[in-house]
């Protein structure tokens, strides 16, 4: 089959890349060549989908059985890409989110959650990001003259991850000694590698499919002592893990999500929400998860190949926290 990927040399594009391109599908990129090296073997057209000239150039005289959208950000620029590659495809999967989701993480998750109202030619100031993810699934509905597959996922990981969630934990835990440990080990998470999600799309695109998945781990995938146990183990570290209580954590001013990468803060309904998302009608439709440790250990394969002073720990938000930081808030954890 012949494949259009919207942008396909970041974390989840080229993890779509590499995926249909091991099922022998012709694949096609369409990005600006700035986000990194193209996957060997594909079709690199270099534009902004931002150009309608850029666009136009794009789609004339090519066809695809189905376009797989990566990066799309902003409402108006992803209707934009819908209308040019209307009839030019015959399915036009979007890359959504669970931030999309109206109220979350604030409410609970249903299987067919409505998601936050927002137009579908809104700008880029219009809203927060799972605001314009949520605008930009409409635009796709409404631009696109053909199937229409909305994917949401959760927390992605995996190599290459961009984030830098996982590849921070796994580089402060390889340096060893004490490690600051938020909240508790027994903290459920819900996480996804970049290359199921990538595996779930293609298989649904190729179909045909009109419709939308909440995509992530299940319930019970793994804990935040599993997870972070999984990275000492992989990296060979003598690390000590030393797990700092919720509320004395808030009360040092740490960032969540930020600077200890996806801790949520102190138990509420909202950190229970946000690993709590259901998963069984992606399930149903077969929704494969690979086990945490297959995700830990590919991506600490990827990572170590970088020199730790080249790692980037976040292309738009930095994460992790700063060395001293970490030693004072143990150290007053200590005196506690």
């Amino acid at each position: 089959m012949r494949v259009l990927v919207m942008g396909g040399s970041g974390f989840l594009g080229r993890a779509v890349v590499e995926a249909a391109l091991a099922r022998g599908h012709e694949v096609t990129t369409f990005n600006r060549g700035r986000s990194g090296a193209d996957v060997p073997g594909v079709e690199a057209v270099r534009g902004d989908r931002e150009a309608r000239a850029d666009l136009d150039r794009l789609v004339e005289g090519r066809s695809w059985d189905f376009v797989v959208d990566t990066s799309g950000y902003v409402p108006r620029v992803v209707g934009e890409s819908a209308r040019a590659l209307s009839g030019h495809a015959a399915t036009y999967a979007f890359i959504s989110t669970v931030s999309a989701i109206a109220d979350f993480p604030g409410e609970p998750v249903g299987e067919d959650p409505a998601s936050w109202p927002c137009e579908p030619d809104a700008g880029p100031d219009d809203g927060g990001y799972g605001v314009l993810k949520a605008g930009c699934e409409r635009a796709s509905e409404q631009g696109f003259d053909g199937n229409v597959l909305i994917v949401q996922p959760g927390i992605i990981l995996g190599p290459h991850e961009d984030v830098a969630r996982l590849p921070w934990w796994l580089t402060r835990i390889a340096r060893g000694g004490q490690v600051l440990a938020p909240g508790s080990p027994d903290q459920p998470m819900q996480l996804v590698d970049a290359r199921d999600v990538a595996i779930f799309t293609l298989d649904h695109a190729e179909r045909g499919t009109a419709d939308r998945f909440l995509v992530t781990g299940p319930a019970g995938h793994t804990t935040f002592g599993e997870w972070l146990g999984l990275c000492k183990e992989v990296t060979g570290s003598d690390a000590e893990f030393v797990w700092v209580d919720d509320e004395f954590l808030a009360g040092q001013g740490v960032r969540t999500f930020v600077e200890l990468p996806l801790w949520g803060g102190p138990p509420s309904a909202e950190v229970g929400n946000f690993w709590s998302v259901p998963t069984a009608k992606a399930e149903a439709a077969g929704l494969r998860i690979r086990p945490v440790a297959e995700t830990v250990r590919d991506t600490w394969a990827w990572l170590r190949e970088i020199p730790e002073a080249e790692r980037n720990f976040g292309t738009n938000t930095p994460h992790g926290i700063a060395p001293e930081k970490e030693a004072a808030i143990l150290a007053a954890w200590a005196s506690e």
